[in-house]
């Protein structure tokens, strides 16, 4: 029986030398978006792309919805190596290093346009600061896509003008660019998980949050709360990434199918979270909540509360990021 078994694992080893193909390697992605959003579509997407042009060789398993824990705790454990993949929002990993929210600087967009000039630009100072300080923190950034626009919803009142805010406590992730927009209107920004806030709206621990009308909707947050204003006050882009613990073990065949099942699945997301937006403001309008769209000369007053907010972190950022940062969006607006 001995011999008989042994024959038969050698002959199984065989069988998968002369296959290497099927050999597999398990891998987790994990991140904080509602199963529906574009996003977690995404994931998914990916992870099925992985799988069938590696014949099998990487499978990687997605975990939804903040399962295995918040973007910070997710961008630690990539990090790691804990986790191999994440979908993050590299704007609430300032735990791990304050650049990780540069692209969060209020204002520096108003238009889809803009943003694909600007935010979707591999040579541009945003994916290139993101690339790189990620990389310090042991992650390879292997695409970027769409959160969104964000807007600022709560149960108290309608904002119409930034002096609408002043008194409420608004979560916010752990931006510091998103704060000091929220802070210099005099809110009292509040940082929490993701995870946490539907239960914080509910119970009244914060009057409201700032995630655009994607999530919004998908994480049912509008139903704990009676107005949302389109302050499209931050553009949002979030980082396909892989751990490089991870990444450093795969061959290079594999890593360029990774690599190029990212981009593909990236660019999907942006065409197909855009084409989503307008139905979940109908959706929320219909039911029940308040959507403020604010007048020209009202935006400009948004506007000029987040532009004290880039003068006040430049130190953290670093002239030289803000000056080229100028620079891009001045010449996609054509100055």
């Amino acid at each position: 029986m001995k011999k008989l078994l042994a024959a038969v694992a050698a002959a199984a080893l065989l069988v998968v030398a002369a296959n290497p193909g099927l050999a597999q390697t398990k891998a987790r992605l994990g991140h904080v978006f509602a199963p529906g959003n574009a996003a977690d579509e995404a994931s998914k997407a990916f992870a099925r792309l992985v799988k069938e042009r590696t014949k099998g060789e990487i499978d990687i398993a997605v975990f939804p919805n903040s399962q295995l824990g918040s973007d910070e705790a997710l961008g630690r454990d990539v990090g790691r190596g804990a986790v191999e993949f994440a979908f993050l929002n590299p704007g609430s990993l300032t735990g791990l290093d304050p650049l990780l929210d540069i692209h969060y600087l209020p204002y520096i967009v108003t238009t889809d346009a803009e943003a694909d000039r600007i935010f979707y630009n591999p040579d541009g100072i945003l994916q290139r600061t993101l690339t790189e300080t990620l990389a310090k923190h042991r992650m390879v950034a292997l695409g970027f896509f769409e959160l969104e626009f964000r807007a600022v919803t709560n149960s108290k009142r309608p904002v119409r003008t930034v002096e609408d805010l002043k008194g409420l406590k608004i979560r916010v992730p752990g931006s510091a660019a998103i704060r000091s927009f929220f802070e210099i209107a005099g809110t009292q920004a509040v940082t929490m998980p993701f995870n946490n806030l539907f239960v914080a709206l509910q119970q009244g621990t914060v009057d409201g949050q700032d995630n655009g009308a994607s999530i919004t909707f998908n994480s049912r947050l509008f139903e704990a709360q009676r107005h949302m204003t389109l302050t499209n006050h931050v553009y949002a882009m979030g980082t396909i990434t892989v751990s490089q613990r991870f990444w450093s073990g795969l061959s290079e065949a594999n890593k360029a199918i990774v690599k190029a099942a990212a981009e593909e699945v990236a660019r999907d997301e942006i065409k197909a979270n855009r084409a989503a937006i307008a139905g979940f403001i109908d959706k929320m309008k219909a039911a029940g909540l308040e959507i403020v769209t604010p007048t020209p000369e009202a935006m400009e007053g948004f506007v000029k509360a987040g532009q004290v907010g880039w003068e006040r972190l430049t130190p953290v950022y670093g002239e030289a990021r803000i000056s080229a940062l100028r620079k891009e969006v001045d010449a996609a607006r054509g100055k």
